[in-house]
């Protein structure tokens, strides 16, 4: 769970006092918003609030907290320890991981290289921080769907965004790799392109993802992927958000060199998923024995339905 002191410790000493009542609820914080001389906007509870000037969320935004230029660089020094300049090579991807497997994400003035690759980022005007909640127990109704006579199932989790599917994600990871009542602890390797699934910080997971996993972390899933076939020998490899052709191609060699996937795509249905061009080539070889579908139902997370290779419905 969350703690106070981690949300705290994201703010330099002069501004941690209008935090200190959010913080207090730090298990229903999201999201922070801080944008150069715009309103501090936080998403707490599935709603989006106003920070005002006392602390206190409030839906007036003529009430709100704004925060100038010179704050928010202090917020952007203190997050990379007084050196921006240190984190150059994570900026420039355009998100950064601190303690606790929070992410901030940053954008501002982008200084181009040839090919359209991005050399820098400077000026930076605003922060997205997005606050890591781990649900330990997230996989467990749908883990007995996941094994076979004790062999785990390669799965594919379905789902739009918002609906939770990195966070199954993360705590299937979590049990296959430990071991459960269905099937003992297997080697899990894990692409975490985008720090994500583990919330390294310093190349060290945040977020339990297992006792036998290894991660690579801020790693393209393509590249990847085979870096831990080569070099980790998993029996399980674990990546979120599959869709480019490149991917598709480094499962199906993951699958030829005899490991099991757990991977997260977008979409609303098993047909819908079926129906990309990209996808399709992988379903046709039948290696995904599992399909589990999120969707969000009167404001919950929920799993629409499992399904086996042959698309019917095991439970839903």
């Amino acid at each position: 769970m969350v703690q106070a002191e981690e949300i705290i410790g994201l703010f330099p000493d002069f501004l941690r006092g209008i935090w200190k009542r959010v913080a207090e609820e730090a298990k229903y914080l999201q999201e922070i918003r801080l944008r150069a001389d715009k309103p501090v906007i936080v998403r707490f509870r599935q709603k989006e609030w106003f920070l005002a000037s006392d602390g206190t969320l409030t839906g007036d935004a003529y009430r709100a907290f704004c925060i100038g230029r010179k704050e928010l660089d202090a917020v952007l020094n203190h997050i990379c320890r007084y050196s921006v300049y240190a984190y150059e090579d994570e900026l420039r991807q355009g998100f950064l991981t601190v303690p606790g497997g929070h992410r901030v994400g940053v954008a501002g003035q982008v200084i181009a290289g040839k090919e359209g690759s991005v050399l820098r980022l400077k000026q930076i005007a605003y922060l997205n921080i997005r606050i890591a909640h781990e649900i330990i127990g997230a996989a467990d109704a749908v883990l007995p769907f996941l094994y076979r006579d004790g062999q785990f199932l390669s799965v594919m989790i379905i789902s739009p965004p918002g609906c939770g599917k990195t966070t199954m994600l993360r705590d299937m990871i979590r049990q296959v790799s430990n071991g459960n009542p269905y099937g003992k602890g297997m080697c899990v390797g894990v692409v975490d392109e985008r720090s994500e699934i583990a919330g390294s910080y310093m190349g060290m997971a945040q977020n339990d993802v297992g006792i036998r996993t290894d991660v690579l972390d801020g790693c393209p899933k393509a590249a990847g992927m085979m870096m831990l076939i080569r070099s980790m020998t998993p029996r399980v490899v674990a990546a979120d958000e599959i869709g480019s052709v490149e991917d598709v191609q480094a499962l199906a060699q993951a699958l030829r060199c005899g490991s099991d996937l757990i991977v997260t795509i977008h979409g609303n249905s098993v047909e819908e998923v079926r129906r990309k061009k990209n996808i399709a080539p992988l379903l046709e070889q039948k290696e995904f024995k599992r399909f589990i579908v999120l969707a969000r139902r009167k404001g919950q997370c929920i799993v629409d339905g499992i399904f086996d290779e042959e698309y019917r419905l095991c439970c839903g």
